[in-house]
């Protein structure tokens, strides 16, 4: 997997119009309906939290009666959530993506990993709801090498400039992005500064940090990863930490 292409685009710097964006979707409500299929989703991942617990019977997995959950966004073929599942024994972590076709690639999971076709900004809106309602608690959310939309034309697609990204920066304790394109990784982190700045977003109480950073990974747990690393590309990732 060798030979990967470095980012092509037509923008050379952070988008102009990505704070007025940020403040915009800041005072909004994502509303679109909830798709079927990522609500039969959710709650299969549900029943495997609850069964998780139940079997494992695991005092340290639940928080004042809150059960820890991991997430893995964008997982792809699930390689980046059986190495998180194993890290992290103790915890379910959740494997979300949209394609089942790259889901039907896993290879054996450990117990604790549990990998779902579902629609990420719906399964989030769920997950939140789950966290405010106090029974999840998100110790760690892992977004790996998301689309990043490169056209400056594409650039409100991308997750930080879009109506769902004051859901995403309130999913969980510590969130990790990694890209290979600094540009995205120096919007994302702009754009969770400027969002912790709005009084009653997530992190507006200037606790926390944000951290953006090249990182080279001693062992890629990615395909993407992989690729990357054989291609020797520089990697980014930004940590925003809630505690």
């Amino acid at each position: 997997m060798s030979g990967a292409r470095a980012v092509t685009t037509n923008q050379t710097d952070i988008y102009d119009k990505l704070e007025e964006v940020v403040r915009k979707y800041a005072s909004t409500e994502y509303l679109r309906p909830i798709a079927d299929h990522t609500r039969i989703a959710f709650a299969e991942a549900e029943k495997f939290v609850l069964n998780f617990y139940e079997s494992a019977c695991n005092e340290g997995g639940a928080v004042r009666g809150t059960y820890k959950v991991i997430l893995d966004s964008g997982c792809g073929t699930g390689e980046s959530s059986l190495n998180i599942a194993i890290a992290n024994p103790d915890v379910p972590v959740i494997g979300i993506d949209k394609s089942a076709a790259r889901l039907t690639k896993a290879g054996a999971a450990p117990r604790n990993a549990f990998l779902v076709r579902a629609e990420l900004l719906d399964f989030w809106r769920l997950a939140l709801g789950k966290v405010k309602a106090g029974q999840w608690h998100i110790p760690y959310h892992a977004l790996y090498y998301p689309n990043p939309w490169p056209k400056q034309s594409e650039a409100t697609r991308r997750f930080h400039l879009h109506p769902i990204f004051p859901t995403l920066l309130q999913l969980g304790d510590t969130l990790e992005l990694r890209t290979n394109w600094e540009l995205y990784a120096r919007e994302f982190a702009e754009a969770a500064r400027v969002l912790r700045e709005i009084p009653g977003q997530a992190g507006d109480d200037n606790t926390g940090t944000i951290a953006r950073e090249p990182f080279e990974p001693e062992r890629p747990i990615t395909a993407f990863e992989r690729k990357y690393k054989e291609a020797r590309q520089q990697l980014w990732r930004v940590t925003i930490n809630h505690v």
